[in-house]
């Protein structure tokens, strides 16, 4: 019997994160080109420190349209308390952890770094690959 495929097979490495202290109209723009439902955001040394979800930029673009412009940097609208899965993770756990939460995306950590994200179509791919 093989051993159970794992996420670090499927998730994406080649990251887009975001520095802190960068402006949200920007950030959004960024997501939006990229066309990702979000990015990890991380510090100077490259520790996570949140997410930034277009969920999260829906609160700066709101505050955009009362006040005619875009304010603020993604530490104002990122998620503080992000929900990771470590690399190692099969895929049937991690479906399950998709299924369990309201997130399309999930920063991959190993050893205490950030290695990759995986979204919710990374790991349909690995469910057909394995059908």
């Amino acid at each position: 019997m093989s051993a159970p495929q794992t996420i670090a097979d499927y998730m994406v490495t080649e990251l887009v994160s975001l520095p802190i202290d960068l402006e949200i109209n920007r950030a959004v723009a960024l997501l939006l080109d990229k066309r990702i439902p979000g990015a990890p955001v991380v510090d100077e040394t490259g520790n996570l420190t949140g997410i930034l979800t277009k969920k999260d930029c829906f609160k700066a673009a709101l505050s955009a349209s009362y006040y005619k412009q875009w304010g603020g940097t993604v530490g104002r609208y990122m998620t503080r308390e992000v929900q990771t899965l470590a690399a190692g993770t099969d895929i049937v756990s991690a479906a399950e952890a998709f299924l369990a939460s309201p997130y399309r995306l999930f920063p991959v950590m190993e050893n205490g770094r950030l290695v990759g994200v995986l979204s919710r179509s990374d790991l349909l791919h690995a469910f057909r690959d394995i059908a």
